[in-house]
């Protein structure tokens, strides 16, 4: 078990992807080499797939919340996460 930390931020969508990926696909060293270069390429495409749906809903997250804020009188706060 790994145990990562940041400073003033969370994890990066990148991060959280390569978690995912792992979890989801796991390619054998001892695969034979083509099936292990095909392994290894669609573990980079479902990456990629990841980090743009994830960075998509925090968007989105971040758009619900923006609006949640000046709803409730706080423009402040809404402007803060929109720099985000």
């Amino acid at each position: 078990m790994k145990i990562l930390t940041t400073k003033n931020g969370g994890l990066s969508v990148e991060h959280w992807a390569d978690r995912c990926v792992d979890k989801i696909i796991h390619v054998a060293n001892d695969s034979d080499s083509i099936i292990r270069d095909q392994a290894v390429a669609f573990k980079q495409d479902v990456r990629t797939v990841l980090i743009h749906y994830m960075t998509n809903a925090i968007k989105s997250d971040r758009t619900t919340l923006y609006n949640l804020f000046l709803k409730q009188g706080e423009p402040q706060m809404a402007e803060i996460l929109r720099r985000l």
